[in-house]
């Protein structure tokens, strides 16, 4: 990815007004689904839905369907959501007859079978910091520019510092709360800077301009999206950049400057993990099929559980595209539908 594509694909969410989207969107006829992938974070995504609710339905009608996809929550996710008045669907219960594998890519490929928009945006249930130019920002490319099939978002990534995850800072300013500059790091992106990063530089250079391929803020194409193979876990996000790449050149492909962004980190166990299934994905991708669906990885304690060693099995499962799976059982479908 030269200089020149990097110039003509990147864009600031500042582009476009709210209003002028929603001028694109009615002239080009277009339908609009917000997915919220969520798992036990009944903290933030009542506040995340009820203000993008607020902002891009009510005073705005750029969205036609918030929905949240409940992956297995343990807590008030799912009520908090719905109060918030978004769609509530539990993962587990979309398409039963399919089967049901833990994982964010799960609950995006899920989504395709429960919403109707032609543009799908996802965001992250687990934001702190943000504006709802997190999704109306990713939407001015696909709405102007039809050789564009999907759309990163980037942003500075703040991570909380140890000790003060999810403490907010006194403003009020968002759902969440802001992030005080004393409690935060700019040194978020782990996985991205150690394994995306130089996976890409080494394997798919033409995407070295993305500037966060990992980025939970993107927007794609439904007649895209439901062609693609879609890692359960967290490889979705590299997974589906790559393919997108490979299959229409790196032009279909645009980034938007959302400014800054902060969420709860993920402990480095948490990232090994995280790290193993995205080099599954590259392999896949690259050629090299390893013959499994499972992976499992070695880690070691430290401290008084220094040496020891902590076993896990990490998911590398891939859904096939959705628009190979069929429609379905109309009753399965009707009966999922009235119990979320």
């Amino acid at each position: 990815m030269d200089n020149e594509w990097f110039e003509r694909r990147t864009y600031r969410s500042s582009d476009w007004t709210v209003d002028r989207l929603v001028e694109l969107k009615r002239r080009r006829g277009s339908t609009i689904s917000l997915v919220i992938p969520a798992r036990d974070e009944a903290a933030t995504v009542g506040g995340i839905v009820a203000r993008v609710r607020a902002q891009l339905q009510e005073k705005a009608p750029l969205l036609d369907e918030i929905v949240v996809m409940d992956s297995d929550s343990a807590d008030d996710t799912g009520a908090r959501a719905r109060g918030a008045g978004a769609v509530v669907h539990r993962v587990g219960e979309v398409r039963p007859e399919l089967g049901h594998h833990r994982g964010k890519g799960e609950a995006m490929w899920k989504s395709l079978f429960v919403t109707s928009g032609d543009i799908i945006a996802f965001m992250d249930a687990d934001l702190v910091e943000w504006d709802t130019h997190f999704v109306s920002g990713l939407l001015g490319p696909l709405l102007t520019e039809p050789g564009v099939s999907l759309v990163k978002g980037f942003y500075d990534r703040v991570l909380d510092r140890p000790g003060t995850a999810g403490r907010p800072h006194g403003t009020g300013g968002g759902p969440g709360g802001e992030v005080s500059e004393e409690a935060v790091s700019h040194e978020g992106g782990r996985v991205t800077e150690l394994v995306a990063r130089p996976t890409i530089a080494l394997r798919w250079p033409q995407l070295s301009g993305v500037v966060q391929p990992l980025s939970g803020e993107w927007a794609v194409r439904r007649d895209l999206f439901e062609r693609l193979s879609v890692p359960t876990g967290y490889g979705v996000e590299l997974a589906v950049l790559v393919d997108t790449a490979l299959r229409y050149g790196v032009d279909a492909v645009a980034q938007v400057d959302l400014g800054r962004r902060a969420h709860r980190h993920q402990s480095l166990r948490g990232l090994g993990a995280m790290a193993t299934e995205l080099l599954a994905v590259a392999d896949r991708r690259a050629g090299i099929d390893h013959g499994t669906d499972a992976v499992r990885i070695r880690q070691f304690g430290a401290g008084e559980r220094r040496g020891q060693p902590l076993n896990s099995t990490v998911s590398v499962v891939e859904r096939p595209p959705a628009a190979e799976v069929g429609a379905g059982d109309a009753e399965v479908l009707e009966g999922v539908v009235g119990r979320c």
